[in-house]
C-alpha cells in the first residue's frame, strides 16, 4: 500500500477549515456548558424548593441517553414541532445538555468538598447566602473540581465528532466526505489521527499544567 501525499497536501485546507469548526463548537460548548453548570450549582447551593429534584432528573437523563439520540432529537424532531435549527445550533444545543450535566455533578460534587467550618465561618462574619456562595464557596469549589473539570472539557471537544451526523463540516465530517468521493481511505483515517493526536495532546497537556498552576497558587506568575 503506497500512500498518495500530493493527494494529502491537497485536503490540508479543508482540514484546517474542520480544525477551525471543530474548536468553534468545542469551545462554545463548554462555555455554554459551564453556564448551566453554575447556575444549577447555585441553585443546589441555596436549595430552592422541589428544584433539586429537577436538576437531578436532568442530569441522569443528559447522562444516560446516548449523545446521538440527543442530537436526532433537536435536529429531526423538533422541526416536527415547528422548531427549526441549523446543523450547528442543533451540535451547540446538544453538547450543552449532556456537557452542563457532567460539569454539574463535578461542582456538586466541589462544593460538597468546601469545608463546612469556612462556610459556617463566613456567614458568621455577616456575609449574606448569596455573599458566602460567591466568595467563600464557589472560589474553592471551582479549584477543587479543576481535574474533573478540565477532563470534561477535553471530553466535550472529543465528542464533537458525532456532530458530523447532522451535516456540521468538522474533522470527522471531512474525512467521510473525502473518502466517499476519492476512495482515499487510509490517507484520510490518517490525516484525521495525526490531527487529533496534535490537537487533543496539546491541549491536554496545556490544561493539565494550568490545573498544577492554579492548585499551587501560581497563576500568573
Amino acid at each position: 500500500m503506497t500512500f498518495d501525499y500530493a493527494f494529502i497536501l491537497s485536503t490540508l485546507p479543508a482540514f484546517l477549515s474542520a480544525v477551525g469548526v471543530t474548536l468553534q463548537v468545542g469551545l462554545i460548548a463548554i462555555g455554554t456548558s459551564l453556564a448551566v453548570a453554575l447556575f444549577n450549582a447555585t441553585l443546589l447551593v441555596l436549595r430552592v424548593p422541589y428544584l433539586p429534584k429537577a436538576i437531578g432528573l436532568y442530569v441522569e437523563l443528559a447522562r444516560n441517553t446516548p449523545l446521538l439520540i440527543q442530537l436526532f432529537f433537536v435536529y429531526f424532531a423538533l422541526p416536527a414541532v415547528g422548531v427549526q435549527v441549523s446543523g450547528f445550533a442543533a451540535a451547540i444545543i446538544t453538547l450543552t445538555f449532556l456537557g452542563g450535566a457532567y460539569l454539574t455533578e463535578v461542582l456538586r460534587a466541589g462544593v460538597e468538598a468546601v469545608p463546612k467550618g469556612q462556610v459556617e465561618s463566613g456567614r458568621s462574619l455577616g456575609l449574606s447566602e448569596l455573599q458566602v456562595l460567591r466568595y467563600v464557596i464557589l472560589p474553592q469549589a471551582g479549584i477543587l473540581s479543576l481535574p474533573s473539570l478540565f477532563a470534561n472539557f477535553i471530553f466535550l471537544l472529543k465528542e464533537t465528532t458525532v456532530v458530523s451526523a447532522v451535516a456540521v463540516p468538522e474533522l470527522l465530517y471531512t474525512t467521510k466526505s473525502y473518502i466517499a468521493l476519492y476512495y482515499k481511505t487510509y490517507e484520510m483515517l490518517a490525516v484525521l489521527t495525526l490531527i487529533c493526536v496534535l490537537l487533543f495532546l496539546p491541549l491536554s497537556l496545556l490544561l493539565g499544567r494550568l490545573e498544577r498552576r492554579l492548585q499551587h497558587g501560581q497563576f500568573g506568575s
